[in-house]
């Protein structure tokens, strides 16, 4: 048993080296939440121009196969 607590302390202390104090994690935190809400605003302008545009090609393409179905090729 107290080789398997020494095992764990020894990985776990140098993972606190990769954790951030918290008081930096505040500034991290909030330029995530500026990515997110300018990525979100991208996002909502973009989707109904892509929407729109594989509309008409898969429409383009519909259209080209039933008139090769009714023409006999």
């Amino acid at each position: 048993m107290l080789d398997l607590v020494s095992v764990f302390a020894l990985t776990a202390v140098p993972m606190t080296i990769y954790v951030p104090p918290i008081r930096n994690l505040n500034l991290f935190v909030q330029r995530i939440e500026g990515f997110l809400r300018q990525s979100i605003l991208l996002t909502l302008s973009t989707y109904p121009r892509l929407r729109f545009a594989l509309s008409r090609i898969y429409n383009n393409i519909r259209r080209s196969t039933r008139r090769r179905v009714l023409i006999g090729i």
